[in-house]
């Protein structure tokens, strides 16, 4: 099932690599969203399951001073917006807690 929605989210074109390529750039979310977005207790908000769009509007808010945060802001202005897009891909393909 995971692969058949990677396929949708990531297109057919180097798949493999691009989601390996995500999953190494989500994994920094792990600290404080939980392994594959799903966070232990309530403090955080989850990313699993969260729409793309949703998400890069969210993480477009942080890197532009819009929406305040504590670290989100500075980890928001360190991808490239392609590097974006596919951490929020990859969110977008995992289970919600």
């Amino acid at each position: 099932m995971c692969l058949c929605v990677s396929v949708v989210a990531f297109g057919f074109p180097a798949l493999a690599q691009d989601m390996t390529r995500a999953r190494s750039l989500a994994a920094t979310c792990a600290n404080c969203h939980g392994t594959n977005g799903r966070p232990r207790g309530q403090a955080m908000p989850p990313l699993a399951g969260m729409k793309a769009d949703v998400m890069l509007e969210l993480l477009a808010d942080y890197r532009s001073g819009r929406q305040p945060g504590t670290v989100m802001p500075q980890i928001a202005k360190g991808y490239t917006e392609e590097q974006l897009r596919l951490v929020a891909a990859y969110f977008a393909v995992q289970a919600k807690p």
